[in-house]
């Protein structure tokens, strides 16, 4: 059977983007045996589809801090090993980056990437066997299936795209309440925020309607701030620090999720559940929440916007019928 390596390591709402191309190969070539090289804390997310056979994590971040250790070239032996236990069909970069270019080298195989107009790094397009024009100005999700279309040779998709995934069930150890929306308030810089306040008010409007808001942290700052949110609610949870699998299954058991920029907000559009996305400081038009439904998604806000808890809560009772 044909064997093909996808290469798309970070970030998490990159990666997300990425499993529509799994499903788009899939629906072409069944018969296809497909692995993914993913950076080592995102690689829950391809396991999470059930075309992914092998998932091939790397730790480029963790590894470039210790790079005299000998555990780090151990740990980079067993990648080239890794890499080097299959003849590929088909390597497809859909990255862009230099490093990512660089990994997929690693590997035996006909190497795709995008071109050097289209790669976010120029200098990644010497490194593929065959490049691809993949026009800048289209949302992340279009250019990683178009290029998976043009390496292998069938038509660009027009349908919706399909993320594969499912959540699973809930970690036996977390009990939550019947309903809940996912409260999505952590990314990863200051100015893609949502205000505080701004989120208990939203809070206390769900509470009139009898729905937890539930808010999941990722490290100590994120902490403290779920908690003092939850200090002014009396229906807030502040979860357990949670894996993607687990937090994967948080957010398909949810009624809807409301989030900023965020992997998260991606990962619960994925899901197929009603999503609410507030931009404070990106533009949603080519990385904003898509999803297989868009009906049940609204991307709200932009650069140097604050969307009010109003304009939220309407465009929740939009996609949901709470």
């Amino acid at each position: 059977m044909p064997r093909l390596l996808m290469i798309k390591t970070t970030s998490l709402g990159d990666v997300i983007h990425n499993l529509p191309v799994i499903t788009d190969i899939h629906a072409h070539f069944p018969d296809t045996i497909i692995d993914w090289v993913v950076e080592e804390s995102f690689a829950d997310i391809p396991r999470l589809h059930p075309s992914v056979q092998q998932v091939i994590p790397v730790a480029i971040r963790r590894w470039r801090k210790s790079l005299l250790k000998n555990s780090t070239w151990q740990e980079i032996r067993h990648l080239r090993h890794q890499l080097s236990e299959h003849q590929y069909d088909h390597i497809i970069d859909t990255q862009g980056l230099l490093k990512s270019a660089m990994i997929g080298r690693l590997a035996s195989g006909s190497y795709h990437g995008q071109d050097s107009a289209s790669a976010r790094e120029p200098l990644a397009a010497s490194l593929y066997h065959h490049t691809h024009r993949v026009a800048r100005n289209q949302h992340a999700v279009t250019r990683n299936r178009e290029l998976a279309a043009l390496a292998l040779g069938y038509p660009m998709p027009d349908n919706a795209p399909d993320y594969g995934i499912h959540a699973g069930q809930l970690p036996g150890t977390l009990t939550l309440p019947s309903q809940y929306i996912a409260g999505l308030h952590a990314t990863s810089r200051d100015s893609k925020l949502w205000p505080e306040s701004q989120w208990i008010v939203l809070g206390q409007q769900l509470q009139t309607q009898g729905i937890a808001l539930v808010l999941p942290w990722g490290n100590a700052s994120e902490h403290a701030r779920a908690q003092r949110i939850a200090a002014a609610l009396s229906n807030a949870i502040v979860l357990p620090r949670l894996g993607l699998t687990a937090l994967a299954a948080v957010l398909g058991h949810a009624v809807a999720a409301i989030g900023v920029d965020t992997g998260l907000v991606h990962l619960a559009a994925a899901l197929d559940k009603p999503t609410i996305a507030i931009y404070t400081d990106t533009d949603p038009l080519l990385t904003g929440v898509l999803a297989h439904d868009k009906h049940k998604v609204i991307n709200l806000g932009g650069k140097g916007q604050n969307p009010d808890t109003e304009s939220v809560l309407d465009a929740l009772a939009q996609v949901t019928t709470i």
